[in-house]
């Protein structure tokens, strides 16, 4: 069972909003999901957070061997800067 986190959408039309999940490589993209890990929504380009991750919950999947795609793994990345910048 190969596992990637990726985005599944939920939002209207022309309102698009995500959840980053993880899900297995073969399901549909609105498939079900084996857990939420977080929202982006990006259309709130200037409205304050776009995004909502659970770093923990991520690098656990990373761990047991989930593969971020290339739009999850920029948002993973963004996230990590986020927490940083906040911390310090």
């Amino acid at each position: 069972m190969a596992l990637k986190i990726r985005l599944t959408r939920v939002g209207a039309t022309h309102k698009p909003y995500y959840r980053v999940v993880v899900a297995e490589a073969r399901s549909r993209r609105d498939g079900a999901a084996v857990e939420v890990l977080g929202t982006y929504q990006p259309t709130n380009k200037g409205e304050g957070n776009q995004f909502k991750l659970d770093l923990g919950r991520v690098d656990y999947w990373i761990g047991h061997g989930a593969e971020p795609t290339d739009t999850a793994g920029s948002l993973i990345r963004r996230a990590r800067k986020a927490s940083v910048a906040a911390t310090a």
